[in-house]
């Protein structure tokens, strides 16, 4: 569009596919975050859980005299374990909820886009597996 002035502004669609082709960049590089909080999320618990019936276990052992009380010190260390790994799971579902909400307002951008654009279809990343968005 030429102006009076000899001002040149861009095609309206060109500016919607250059939002669109950016919010579907970070739309992937959040669904790739997500999925790395929830692979580590998922690997903790997995050791999580190993170290606590290991944490039962050795309690139940000394309680019953079938080890020395002197391994009273790995009780402690698995203790200690166990609630570093429940703090940063905390912390690991805190992050998969922020990239949960991230992700929904990113999808109400790509829709508004939608309804304002000019009736093209258009594909956007949408986040792959269960409770991803």
């Amino acid at each position: 569009m030429a102006s009076i002035f000899g001002f040149k502004s861009r095609d309206p669609a060109r500016d919607r596919q250059t939002d669109t082709s950016r919010l579907d960049r970070l739309a992937k590089l959040l669904d790739q975050i997500a999925a790395e909080v929830e692979a580590e999320k998922s690997g903790l618990e997995n050791r999580y859980r190993t170290t606590a019936t290991n944490a039962a276990f050795l309690v139940e052992a000394m309680e019953n005299g079938a080890v020395s009380s002197r391994r009273s010190s790995e009780v402690g260390e698995l203790t200690k374990s166990i609630l570093n790994c429940e703090r940063r799971i905390a912390a690991l579902s805190r992050q998969k909820q922020m990239m949960n909400e991230l992700r929904h307002s990113l999808d109400a951008i790509f829709d508004e886009n939608r309804q304002n654009g000019p009736n093209i279809r258009i594909d956007f990343a949408k986040p792959a597996g269960p409770g991803t968005g």
